[in-house]
């Protein structure tokens, strides 16, 4: 494996973020939202990655730029054939590629999650199988290991994962249960000395064809029992691989079912506590959005590329296109769109390298927001190509194509909206419900329950005033500060929308799905925007003299936009159409498809 340059310690290159002293690392800024604050010691400033790190990333950017730039044709012929070739795999290995997130103590190169997501930015420019190959063996594949891992199982397994001996891939979807892991079939059953035998069948899954070390989630109590989770290796008898999915986009990439017919495990492969496999696999996604945010800001930006020139080149009734005010419009749509993911996705990055401890909301509004703009990005790069665009002899229909499976996989975005909804009105709700013991209660513990219920009289003057919010008017530039206003309020507003819906619904909230999306919108446009106002606001107090006038408007246009959208969304809560169109779906589904007809 080559190494681009040495690294430093992780202790060395640290993310940077706010003082520690005055970080609380229990703390979800994202969830905190829906109480009406704002943490602003977690968002302001924005993080940046330390001098080495840079300076280490400079290397590995340089060295995918000069491996990956002139490979156009054969992506192209890649994606026509479905497959990477065995010479391209090795290729990947002997860059170093399998090893970014893997410390150096165990032969890896030791990336942060920050550094680790702008090299999955850089290749995705040029490839989208190529990042997924490589973020299905380091993002998801063997980071169980990297985060639940015990020495001897590290030692083991981490340094032939790091140099491309051993490609991972992570078993988790199942024929049927989709984006419910809770109808997993997949089951272990512990011998008597010990060890572990394995039998199911896993799908769809990244690497699965040529990978040599699976981290497998299965039953280990039963068809009803809790999830565990494993590490196996192919050369364990009895597993295998099915037939190559022949999918629409990312063809290139291997996507194959695995197969499990009573295979022994060593007791020591068991990942983690028994019964703990849900709570890993769910670490392991969120710890690996920003892989996947990381890819889709790279596309973007090769989108945005493609767009500009095609608008600068090609002539329509005498002039450029880039002077028709519809193509700017999409072109600067784009640009604020890339941006804006750029920004939640380094701030999460930032996040988990600051060592915080509860990033999940965070991460699931990186992986929604970022996956849904880069599938906007695809279609308006094509659409200004025009024709041109819709052949395969350009890159422009295989980028939408690829791009479609982000919504998908790794938690679809209607799943991840709910449970953005449901983890912040979780919060929230148990807030309440203590302030209603505490008033229960009041005569029996007097100082508990005046307690609770001055805290919750004091949230409620927040959410009608001024009075005890964290202020952000005077944590971002002069430039921004109208724009700082616009999520002061909407923090609040989506604070009260969230009382409303708790006191009205209750615990039958996890039924209102109309609902939740709209809260989950509001949210995901909240804290993408906290995230360009740190960003933009760290980039003028370092312009030293630069002109900062387009990112000061993009910061403006996104604020504008999400307001107009917060409100739409919150409004909505309680005034809609959601009866007529649940009746609706319901009719045509009884009859099984659209009864109307003009004869």
């Amino acid at each position: 494996m080559s190494t681009p340059t040495s690294v430093a310690p992780a202790s060395e290159r640290s993310t940077s973020h706010a003082p520690q002293e005055i970080r609380d690392h229990s703390v979800s800024p994202a969830k905190n939202l829906f109480l009406g604050q704002i943490e602003s010691t977690w968002l302001f400033p924005f993080p940046q990655m330390s001098v080495t790190d840079q300076e280490t990333l400079s290397m590995v950017l340089e060295s995918v730029d000069r491996f990956l730039e002139d490979k156009s044709a054969d992506f192209q012929n890649w994606d026509n054939s479905g497959a990477q070739p065995p010479e391209y795999i090795q290729s990947l290995r002997e860059l170093g590629l399998f090893g970014l997130v893997i410390p150096e103590a165990y032969e890896g190169i030791g990336l942060s999650n920050s550094a680790y997501s702008r090299v999955v930015q850089q290749s995705s420019r040029y490839d989208a199988s190529t990042s997924l190959t490589i973020g299905a063996h380091s993002s998801i594949g063997m980071k169980g290991l990297l985060l639940f891992g015990n020495d001897e199982q590290k030692a083991r397994y981490l340094p032939r994962l790091a140099s491309g001996e051993l490609i991972a891939a992570f078993c988790l979807t199942e024929s049927g249960s989709g984006s419910d892991a809770g109808s997993i079939r997949t089951h272990a059953v512990q011998n008597d000395d010990g060890t572990w035998t394995l039998d199911g069948e896993k799908i769809w899954i990244t690497n699965g064809g040529f990978a040599d070390f699976f981290t497998v989630f299965a039953r280990t109590d039963g068809e009803s029992g809790k999830l565990s989770a494993f590490l196996v290796e192919r050369a364990f008898a009895g597993v295998s691989s099915g037939k190559k999915e022949d999918k629409m986009g990312i063809r290139a990439s291997a996507t194959t079912s695995v197969r499990f017919d009573k295979v022994r495990l060593p007791a020591e492969n068991l990942l983690g506590t028994p019964g703990k496999g849900f709570k890993i696999a769910m670490a392991i996604l969120n710890n690996g959005r920003t892989g996947l945010g990381g890819g889709c800001v790279g596309g973007m930006k090769a989108c945005i590329e493609l767009a500009a020139r095609q608008a600068d080149e090609r002539k329509q009734f005498g002039q450029r296109i880039a002077e028709f005010g519809l193509i700017k419009e999409k072109i600067a749509q784009m640009s604020v769109d890339c941006f804006a993911a750029e920004s939640v996705v380094s701030m999460v990055a930032g996040m988990i390298d600051a060592g915080h401890e509860d990033y999940s909301v965070e991460a699931a509004i990186s992986k929604v927001f970022a996956t849904e703009a880069m599938w906007r990005a695809a279609n308006e790069a094509l659409q200004v190509a025009g024709g041109s665009g819709y052949m395969k002899e350009l890159p422009y229909e295989r980028v939408v194509r690829d791009s479609r499976i982000n919504m998908i996989f790794e938690g679809t975005n209607e799943i991840l909206r709910l449970f953005i909804a449901l983890s912040g009105m979780k919060d929230a709700g148990s807030y309440l419900q203590d302030v209603m013991k505490g008033a229960e209660n009041l005569f029996n513990d007097p100082i508990k329950g005046f307690g609770l219920l001055s805290e919750y009289a004091g949230r409620r003057l927040t959410q009608l005033t001024a009075v005890g919010r964290d202020r952000i008017v005077a944590t971002v530039v002069p430039q921004l500060q109208d724009e700082a206003l616009i999520f002061e309020k909407y923090t609040l507003e989506v604070s009260r929308s969230t009382d409303v819906l708790l006191r009205r619904h209750g615990k039958h909230i996890i039924g209102k799905q109309f609902a939740m999306q709209r809260i989950a919108n509001a949210v995901i446009d909240l804290f993408v925007g906290l995230c360009v106002l740190s960003r933009v606001s760290l980039m003028v107090r370092q312009s030293e003299g630069r002109d900062m006038s387009q990112p000061l408007a993009i910061a403006r246009v996104f604020s504008q936009q999400a307001k107009r959208r917060m409100n739409r969304n919150l409004r909505r809560i309680l005034r809609n159409e959601d009866d007529d169109m649940k009746a609706l779906a319901d009719f045509i589904v009884a009859g099984q498809g659209y009864p109307w007809d003009v004869l």
